[in-house]
């Protein structure tokens, strides 16, 4: 049977899995959207291009499923590829579907042509650095391996985005429906629960690290919740009364606040990790962490001096990228950490040389709960407003919630996550203006589960628009916007590193009030503790569109010294 291949495309992200595909229509691209109509794939329309990669990113973060986006040729790819980067740096598996104008037209200055033809932007070129596999589909007699090339990116150990620009005229050409018999769909399994075979350094060994160790701790990282292995961390840690500190990424990875968190280890947090590290541990087991510029410290040799390091992770590319480790282990997380499990418990017995962990642990709360000096109080008191959100937060949404966050300084400082709770912090390249489009992604697969997306108002008017397509789709979600009238981290930079010599920092907002009641929503603003008590008892944080405000004091800086 002969179908077109834009019905194909079609059928091929059904075979995928997918069911919502975010983008925004053009003249290229028409012919499979005329096929999506009648599709069980839901279309979702976007307000611009870098909204849908975005939104395809967050979808995928939460599903951990193949996601798909589409733009038409020329200016809607282009305008996706802030987000297809942030995607890439991910490793979050995407389809990206563009058009293309008719290849008989190539070179010859079609309209919005991308071919790379006669001096036309050439896409592909645009995308080969943020993208696993990208292809110009200029003839169907290859299409079925050019298919099956795209399945086996999308769904490989370390995945990535997947670009497939198709001309207009090709879309519509007939092929043989049967192509799509030939795909190797094999490897669509889960991918954490994929076996990876454990070499380099040897169990036995970091059995010993850890039976030599006084006061070992381990380093968590995104690795471990990608591994599935949070349970197996956290039951680690209790049997053998290891602490453990999280990368910013990795929040959540066990329950913050439980009597073997250190929290997060980073140099915009708090500093108890990085303090009890460099001040007490004798052994630093780093799981699925890479160790960047913020989980070290800008690489501060003091974290890791006069201990030894073990450090198990899946990519084997990771394994002493940036530290010499005394034990490196390629292998998946989840069992590596099992079968540890199994050797230092077969006795029955705890190590004799971590009975005394936990009454360092305590010792070590106690003198970080001393009252604090008088600048850092007066510092702290500057944050009381977002340290109140962030405390509600998890106290009314202990479980089940999805929180983007583009901010992330006082979420890393404030923020006790939850092992039930999911969050995601901007890392990737760290892109303005991704929460709100990521977090809406997210909403089309958790339909029941409270968001909230959490930016600064920077970040927030260049995506706010977005909001739109909440409304639109009737999405309920809280969008929380910090609001100090000015980018915040370049007026602190300008402050602490170039003598208060402020430029293009300052802007003017809109009131934010008049700005949700013309989108239709509720608004919040929060001024005071006795605000944030309002907003917590009385909005509805689950099933309506919100717009929180939180005053900030735009002369109010984190202390933290960033990157000279």
């Amino acid at each position: 049977m002969k179908i077109t291949v834009s019905e194909l495309i079609v059928q091929y992200l059904e075979r995928l899995g997918v069911e919502v595909i975010f983008g925004m229509p053009g003249a290229h691209v028409l012919p499979i959207y005329d096929q999506l109509r009648d599709s069980t794939i839901k279309s979702v329309l976007v307000k611009h291009e870098q909204g849908a990669a975005f939104m395809a990113g967050g979808y995928s973060r939460v599903s951990h499923r193949v996601s798909a986006c589409i733009a038409t040729a020329g200016p809607g790819a282009t305008n996706l590829v802030t987000g297809i980067a942030n995607a890439y740096a991910e490793r979050l598996p995407v389809l990206v579907i563009t058009g293309e104008t008719s290849t008989y037209i190539f070179g010859k200055g079609g309209l919005q042509e991308s071919s790379g033809e006669g001096g036309a932007i050439d896409q592909g070129a645009l995308f080969s650095s943020i993208t696993r596999y990208h292809k110009l589909v200029e003839r169907t007699d290859y299409l079925g391996q050019v298919l099956n090339q795209a399945t086996r990116a999308l769904f490989s150990r370390e995945p990535g985005p997947v670009l497939l620009s198709i001309p207009y005229n090709v879309q519509k050409e007939l092929v043989d429906a049967d192509v799509l018999e030939h795909l190797h769909l094999s490897a669509a399994m889960p991918r954490h629960l994929e076996h990876v075979p454990t070499h380099g350094g040897s169990l036995a060994e970091l059995v010993e690290l850890i039976r030599a160790a006084k006061y070992p701790v381990i380093v968590a990282g995104y690795g471990c919740i990608k591994a599935g292995a949070r349970e197996v961390v956290a039951s680690l840690s209790e049997a053998l009364r290891i602490p453990v500190a999280s990368s910013l990424k990795a929040k959540g990875v066990v329950s913050e606040g439980g009597a073997l968190s250190l929290g997060c280890l980073g140099v915009t947090s708090n500093g108890q990790a990085y303090r009890y590290i460099v001040e007490h541990a004798d052994l630093v087991i780093f799981l699925g962490a890479g160790f960047n510029e913020r989980t070290s410290y800008l690489w501060d040799k003091k974290l890791l001096a006069g201990k030894k390091v073990a450090q198990v992770d899946r990519d084997a590319g990771q394994l002493s990228k940036v530290f010499k480790a005394d034990v490196a282990i390629h292998g998946d997380i989840r069992h590596v950490l099992m079968a540890l499990m199994t050797t230092l418990t077969a006795e029955n017995a705890l190590p004799e040389s971590l009975v005394g962990n936990l009454d360092k642990l305590d010792g070590h709360r106690e003198s970080e709960n001393q009252p604090l000096a008088e600048d850092a109080a007066e510092q702290r008191a500057q944050f009381r407003l977002m340290e109140g959100f962030f405390s509600g937060l998890a106290r009314h949404f202990p479980q089940d919630a999805l929180i983007f966050d583009d901010n992330i300084i006082f979420a890393q400082s404030f923020f006790d996550v939850s092992d039930a709770n999911h969050y995601f912090p901007n890392s990737g390249i760290s892109a303005l203006g991704h929460a709100i489009p990521a977090a809406i992604g997210a909403r089309f697969f958790s339909t029941a589960a409270p968001v909230f997306a959490i930016l600064g108002d920077g970040g927030f008017q260049m995506c706010c628009m977005e909001m739109m397509t909440a409304v639109n789709y009737n999405l309920p979600l809280n969008v929380v916007v910090i609001n100090n009238a000015t980018m915040g981290l370049i007026r602190k930079n300008q402050f602490q590193l170039y003598g208060e010599r402020y430029i293009d920092c300052d802007f003017v907002n809109p009131d934010f009030e008049l700005l949700a009641r013309s989108f239709g929503i509720q608004h919040y603003r929060v001024e005071t503790e006795a605000d944030l008590a309002t907003l917590f008892d009385r909005a509805d944080l689950v099933g309506a569109i919100n717009l929180i405000e939180i005053l900030l004091d735009k002369n109010a800086f984190p202390s933290y010294l960033s990157a000279r």
